[in-house]
């Protein structure tokens, strides 16, 4: 079926049961249906008969045996977007619903991830069993996405002949069934190894475990070019990767330099002592700072950001761009930027001795970590120092005479950051603040895009310094407009899921962490003090990781509820307008109130605006952080593929009744399947989360330590298998002889992850942090 017919059919369904809801005295026969509908015709009669056989084997519509149809009375339809998983389950976000509802692998109907879905509850949620609602999709109601990437296979003449189709395609995408794509004889013919894009112009074939077919109207490359894999996951994305040459020529307009009409209505800061501190690759250079002691014993935080609103105008092309992209993303070895880098990496960038339109937040904050007195105005500056993160903790951290020698003059500033970081950093603390202090993995790869190296990047006093001058200013803007009453874009983290935080807090008590609180009203501060009890302890990372999987996800709203992992009432997102589009709003919305109008009207009309761009913002930023990541998993398995056969001491980071997931010190997680646990017979505690040996009563558990090896890992799936080495330290459930049968506590088990080297030659490596929060 063509896409054109495929939609029409859809269409005429809608017409069908619309007709029958509204307009139908009770059942009907399928020429009353066509008559009301006037598809009388020999081929609008066929297409008709076609649909309500659809609307049947849906189960929306029931045959009586008069031989008249009627709408399945028990029918609880409801509308939302599927999320598929590579294991054939789905679910379905419904709106105002309050959990997802769960489709099992034999109910999706069709249905691809991304899709708006029609579906029918089966089963109401068991909140006694910690149980989501079930059902099953009756309808494709729009397809997420026309198109699927993947790699091309011709076929010989004899199967075009036998088949009727040019080749196939073999789909890219996980989440997308085991079938492949069948190419008709048309558009574009490219060679064996090309990965493609199709256009999918019938979807019927899933449904009977076929194949879809499709045309090929795109080539992204053969599959043996450099870079191609990660290429493929910005179109599967639909990640905009050039620009259009409209953007291209309204940036090509930007002028090199600062001119005299520029700097009026600024505040002049060109004398002050300003300083950049980021990466060492970093070339988007978007905030600057600077810190003094006052007189009366506060500190003065100078935070200084690129001016991009003064060039990217509301409603320009490269605006437009801006919008459609929503943010930077960053792929392992490249990045996909926001704006053209004549911006990102020319005028907007904050790049020392040269002069810079910037918006600047002056706060006054005491001993206590408290803003006594702030000023938020448009400035110019010229910094002085280009900085790095190395070198400023070689002068903090490390006391490294040779480089408090290069930069002797601003020596005593720096003292004067860490002073007020751990004033601002002690604040949040006590407030509640959960710091989970996340280790990134930084993948190193060849020329030919290959991963040779993967390690963790440690956050010195550098990168958590700027953080927290960067959290003050976001939160010192938010409040001042939520004070004012003005809109403006928020920064958003709401309270976690009550049914996985009560499952974490299940967890927490087989380590003999009590936490006081409920599931439904538990604060920061508490979790928190959990992070704290297992510092150091071998649990340590898996307790932070689960945390943080228990929490909600942060987004942009114009509703200021607050974000919870910060314990903030107000917070927004000021600080990087070179890489996220909120920020760049938030700007051109200080510009606006400040410089045109702040009445009823003005509020009005960013108040229609605003939702939108929230939303926006929200989806484009969700869509970078899973390409990243599979990105980051694609590489991980082609790094491990070269180390089949190796040993290495990792964590256990999650129990399940097919196996277990081991995490490496460089953040790789493979399996150790239960089929391959050969010493004996493991049954699943699902209850404790434990694997236990029926023979032999060995134990394992989420956060003990374990030695595995490398068996497989699949560049395709990216999917990583271990299996254990064999342990006679392991725990057991069964006393040994002559030993107490009580067990030890679990701080004694095994070793602490960071003393589980990935490789014992493994030294210390130049690190570099991109905030973001």
């Amino acid at each position: 079926m063509s896409k054109e017919k495929d939609k029409e059919i859809r269409e005429l369904k809608k017409q069908i049961i619309d007709y029958m809801e509204h307009d139908a005295q009770g059942p009907v026969e399928v020429n009353e249906i066509s008559q009301s509908l006037n598809k009388t015709g020999s081929g609008a009669f066929k297409k008709l008969v076609k649909a309500i056989a659809e609307l049947e084997r849906e189960d929306r519509i029931v045959l009586m045996k008069s031989g008249k149809f009627k709408l399945k009375e028990s029918a609880n339809l409801l509308e939302g977007k599927f999320f598929g998983s590579d294991r054939g389950f789905g679910f379905v976000a419904v709106e105002d619903y309050e959990k997802d509802l769960f489709i099992p692998p034999n109910e999706t109907n069709t249905a691809l991830h991304g899709d708006m879905v029609r579906v029918e509850l089966t089963k109401e949620a068991d909140p006694r069993n910690d149980k989501g609602p079930e059902g099953r999709v009756v309808e494709v109601v729009e397809r997420g996405s026309q198109y699927i990437y993947g790699e091309f296979t011709p076929y010989d003449d004899n199967e075009v002949k036998e088949t009727g189709f040019y080749g196939y395609v073999t789909p890219k995408d996980k989440k997308l069934p085991d079938a492949l794509i069948q190419i008709e004889a048309k558009g574009l013919r490219p060679v064996a190894g090309t990965i493609v894009q199709v256009e999918i112009t019938d979807y019927s074939g899933i449904e009977s475990g076929n194949d879809f077919v499709g045309i090929i109207n795109r080539t992204i490359g053969h599959k043996d070019e450099p870079g191609i894999e990660i290429l493929t996951i910005v179109h599967k994305y639909n990640i905009p990767s050039e620009f259009p040459e409209e953007v291209v020529r309204e940036s090509e307009n930007v002028p090199d330099f600062i001119s005299e009409e520029d700097t009026k209505g600024r505040k002049d800061l060109r004398d002050e002592v300003v300083l950049t501190i980021d990466g060492e690759d970093a070339k988007d250079l978007d905030d600057a700072i600077q810190v003094k002691k006052l007189d009366n014993g506060n500190f003065y935080l100078g935070v200084h950001i690129a001016d991009v609103s003064h060039y990217v105008t509301e409603n320009s092309a490269m605006d437009q761009e801006a919008y459609e992209r929503g943010t930077s993303v960053y792929l392992t070895d490249r990045v996909i930027p926001m704006l053209p880098q004549r911006l990102s990496n020319g005028i907007c960038s904050l790049h020392p001795n040269v002069d810079r339109l910037t918006l600047s937040c002056e706060m006054e904050i005491d001993s206590s970590g408290k803003v006594v007195d702030y000023s938020i105005s448009p400035s110019i500056i010229r910094s002085k120092y280009r900085m790095t993160y190395e070198a400023v903790n070689k002068i903090l951290m490390e006391d490294d005479e040779e480089t408090k020698a290069e930069y002797s003059e601003i020596v005593d500033m720096f003292k004067q950051m860490e002073e007020l970081h751990n004033i601002l950093e002690k604040k949040r603390v006590q407030r509640g603040s959960i710091d989970f202090d996340t280790r990134e993995a930084k993948i190193e790869v060849d020329p030919e895009g290959m991963p040779v190296d993967i390690f963790v990047r440690e956050r010195g006093v550098g990168e958590r310094m700027i953080e927290s001058f960067m959290l003050s200013a976001n939160e010192t803007v938010s409040e001042h407009y939520t004070n004012q009453d003005l809109p403006i874009l928020y920064r958003i983290h709401e309270q976690p899921d009550e049914g996985k935080m009560q499952r974490f807090l299940e967890f927490v008590t087989s380590f003999g962490i009590t936490v006081k609180g409920t599931k439904d009203n538990i604060s920061p501060k508490t979790l928190q003090a959990v992070i704290n009890e297992v510092k150091g302890e071998p649990e340590e990372a898996v307790i932070s990781m689960l945390l943080l999987r228990s929490m909600q996800q942060a987004k942009y709203d114009v509703t200021p509820v607050g974000h919870y992992g910060l314990a903030a009432e107000h917070y927004s997102h000021f600080t990087s307008p070179i890489r996220r589009y909120p920020d760049l709003v938030l700007h051109r919305l200080i510009h606006y109130y400040n410089e045109v109008d702040r009445s009823s009207k003005a509020k009005n009309k960013w108040n229609e605006r605003l939702p939108e761009i929230a939303e926006q913002s929200s989806v484009t930023e969700r869509r970078a952080v899973d390409a990243e990541r599979e990105t980051d998993e694609m590489k991980k398995a082609e790094y491990m593929q070269t180390k089949i056969g190796e040993t290495f001491e990792g964590v256990i980071v999650s129990v399940t009744n097919f196996g277990m997931f081991i995490q490496l010190p460089n953040s790789v997680e493979g399996l150790v399947h239960i089929s391959n646990m050969t010493d004996d017979y493991y049954e699943f505690n699902d209850r404790s989360m434990l694997m236990i040996g029926t023979r032999t009563g060995k134990v394992y558990r989420i956060g003990q330590s374990v030695e595995v090896r490398v068996t497989s890992a699949n560049t395709e799936t990216y999917d990583i298998d271990f299996e254990l080495v064999e342990d006679e330290t392991a725990p057991t459930d069964k006393p040994q002889k002559g030993k107490s049968s009580k067990k030890k506590g679990n701080r004694n088990r095994g070793k602490k992850q960071s003393d589980a080297p990935f490789k014992k030659d493994k030294g210390k490596r130049k690190t570099k942090k991109r905030r973001k929060r």
